[in-house]
């Protein structure tokens, strides 16, 4: 993979949740490409081991770990393993997340609803319970137990995947823009509360990518897009979707001890401009 510009993570170790997935896989990935000694964790145990011999194939060191983020006694367990096989964390990569069709509404406007629909009033408690958890409780627990290494440690940095949603709600999905609200909010929190550790904490906000969990619902079977995503690329000036890679700029930069140095409890758009676009 091509890096988006020279840095050396070497003798760093980044500990990557939700490494099974696309997005923070190739992050697990390209840290490993720059020397770091990455944990990918992940509920996919058969994704994140593959992930680890693709990385040892190209002579990177990257172990996959099988771990529930939402259940502290597997993330300590974890933990202790990580300590003794690769070392103490200096970097958190808190990717774990994610949607759910039982908190997504068929209709994007109440006035517009048919028979038969999901709306809001049959939105299920607890599809919205686990979408608020897995997003926010699964930031919280790995940072309760990783971020231990860095307070001993007095340096580490911690970077949380908020969303454009956080920003601006989409329709349909209130479960998870609500929960990626609080993890940017919890982003802040995590700057100051730690800020005299030596521990830095920021955020990135992808803006619209298409991945596995969203592909049906930004393109029909024949490829072309579907509304939705016309009105996701009219409202974006770059008429586009982010592509994953292209996080990595944004990741590497806030991460590298010397290039942020001071920068903590910030959240860093990579959206193609979409929060920047009025509609007019």
């Amino acid at each position: 993979m091509k890096l988006p510009f020279n840095i050396d993570f070497s003798g760093k170790v980044v500990v990557v949740t939700g490494a099974g997935g696309i997005l923070c896989g190739t992050m697990a990935k390209a840290f490993a490409q720059a020397g770091a000694k990455v944990a990918a964790l992940d509920l996919n145990e058969e994704a994140v081991k593959k992930l680890e011999e693709e990385c040892a194939e190209a002579g990177m060191i990257c172990k996959g770990y099988r771990t529930n983020v939402l259940e502290t006694k597997e993330l300590e367990e974890v933990h202790t393993r990580i300590l003794k096989e690769l070392g103490p964390c200096d970097i958190l990569i808190n990717g774990a997340g994610g949607n759910n069709p039982r908190a997504t509404t068929d209709n994007e406007y109440q006035h517009e609803a048919s028979a038969g629909q999901k709306t809001f009033f049959d939105l299920d408690a607890s599809g919205v319970d686990f979408v608020f958890k897995l997003n926010f409780q699964g930031t919280l627990l790995p940072t309760q137990v990783f971020a231990k290494d860095m307070v001993d440690k007095k340096y580490g940095c911690i970077l949380n995947i908020s969303s454009m949603n956080a920003y601006i709600p989409l329709t349909k999905i209130p479960a998870y823009s609500a929960a990626k609200a609080a993890v940017s909010n919890f982003t802040q929190w995590l700057a100051t509360h730690f800020a005299g550790t030596g521990i830095r904490c920021n955020a990135i906000a992808p803006g619209f990518l298409v991945s596995n969990q969203n592909r049906s619902l930004l393109f029909q079977e024949d490829g072309t897009p579907t509304a939705r995503s016309n009105k996701i690329l009219n409202g974006t000036p770059m008429g586009r979707f982010v592509e994953g890679e292209e996080l990595l700029g944004g990741v590497f930069f806030l991460c590298d001890e010397e290039a942020a140095s001071a920068i903590t409890g910030v959240v860093l758009p990579i959206d193609a401009g979409f929060a920047a676009y009025s509609g007019v």
